[in-house]
């Protein structure tokens, strides 16, 4: 069940919660390649599918005004507990309720339409996002000046790089000015300079009391802006507390083993 609402009237109170929600994904196990192999599976009535759950009954509540990171190794299930916040996957079963508005920062791209241009974007995101056009275009020059996308701004958005892609991006996300900021990785792909921006919105927005989940592979940016830390391990939520020792307890548990030496 997923269900959003206008945030309540107390001050600081669960925006975020999940309650035993779980994600299964029907995974192919082979594909066949011609009409024959088609009908001779079809005969032989065998299951090409099986079921893949990527998030195994997790719960936790995140309050209003918190920053929160979620780690863990490729393919833990991280940015699939994200999309289930932003709405992109209704859970298989459990419980999800977000209370305010949302903008998520979950895939280079997403949201964008290519042969549009980053201008005609702004317009299409902003609307998607929320607002309306003559809000959109209040602040489409504010928009465009922290993206520093400069004359591309008028070019479809398929000649962008993925630098220019995330600028822009970011930069509408938190124009709008939501409740909840989910970000995944997308700041990784910047350059030092414009990560730099991005990190002081994120303070900004952080000390006006919006909340902010953020998914990342980069320990220093989760010490630097998390206070509270989940760690997903295959699925499950296995560690959930203090960035320090969140943090610690990933580093110990997927450090490399010491090389063999022989002599």
């Amino acid at each position: 069940m997923y269900s959003i609402s206008e945030p309540d009237k107390q001050e600081l109170g669960a925006v975020i919660t999940l309650e035993d929600v779980v994600q299964s994904f029907r995974v192919i196990r082979e594909r066949p390649d011609t009409l024959r192999e088609i009908f001779a599976k079809l005969h032989r009535r065998r299951e090409t599918f099986h079921a893949f759950e990527a998030v195994k009954h997790v719960s936790f509540q995140i309050l209003r005004g918190t920053t929160v990171g979620i780690i863990g190794r490729n393919g833990s299930g991280k940015s699939t507990i994200l999309k289930i916040i932003a709405g992109v996957y209704p859970p298989t079963s459990g419980r999800i309720s977000v209370q305010g508005s949302v903008a998520p920062l979950i895939e280079l791209g997403a949201g964008f339409h290519h042969e549009l241009t980053g201008r005609e974007n702004i317009l299409i995101n902003g609307l998607l996002l929320g607002l309306t056009k003559h809000q959109i275009q209040e602040r489409e020059e504010r928009i465009i000046d922290f993206a520093e996308i400069g004359e591309f701004i008028d070019s479809p958005v398929k000649q962008y790089s993925s630098g220019m892609y995330m600028r822009l991006a970011f930069s509408v996300a938190t124009e709008v000015d939501p409740d909840i900021l989910l970000i995944d990785e997308i700041l990784a792909v910047g350059d030092a300079s414009f990560r730099e921006k991005c990190y002081e919105r994120l303070r900004s927005f952080r000390d006006r009391g919006k909340t902010i989940v953020l998914v990342s592979h980069d320990v220093s940016m989760i010490k630097l802006f998390c206070d509270r830390v989940l760690l997903i391990n295959k699925g499950e939520l296995i560690e959930d507390g203090p960035a320090d020792d969140v943090i610690s307890r990933y580093t110990g548990l997927f450090a490399k083993p010491p090389a063999l030496v022989l002599r």
